[in-house]
């Protein structure tokens, strides 16, 4: 998060969260957080919740993107570096298990990109 050029560490309690309402049925949180913190949704989302936004967290739908790296043919970049990338991305932990959401409320989206 950046204001003002500048980096911010931890997100003040008054801006971690801005809601919007799309449609009587679908509502567009989003959450801030500084580059200090571990983002942990649940817990943001119990904050919003003793705000007085009234939901159940077992019934909230939690929409992910995933990308899949597949080596190219002719990427201009050695096949070895290629492997090697897409194996250390494979290290990385997984977006649900990164923000502590609930696996079986989770949406995936994915695609598959050449490198």
């Amino acid at each position: 998060m950046t204001r003002g050029g500048a980096f911010t560490p931890r997100a003040a309690d008054a801006n971690r969260f801005e809601i919007q309402a799309l449609s009587p049925d679908f509502t567009l949180v989003t959450l801030r957080f500084g580059f200090m913190e571990q983002p942990h949704i649940p817990r943001a989302l119990a904050a919003m919740r003793q705000a007085g936004l009234k939901f159940d967290i077992m019934t909230t739908s939690f929409f992910l993107g995933r990308r899949t790296l597949r080596p190219a043919a002719n990427s201009g970049m050695p096949q070895w570096q290629a492997r090697l990338f897409i194996a250390l991305t494979k290290q990385a932990a997984s977006a649900p298990d990164f923000f502590n959401l609930p696996s079986d409320r989770v949406v995936e989206l994915g695609a598959q990109m050449k490198v």
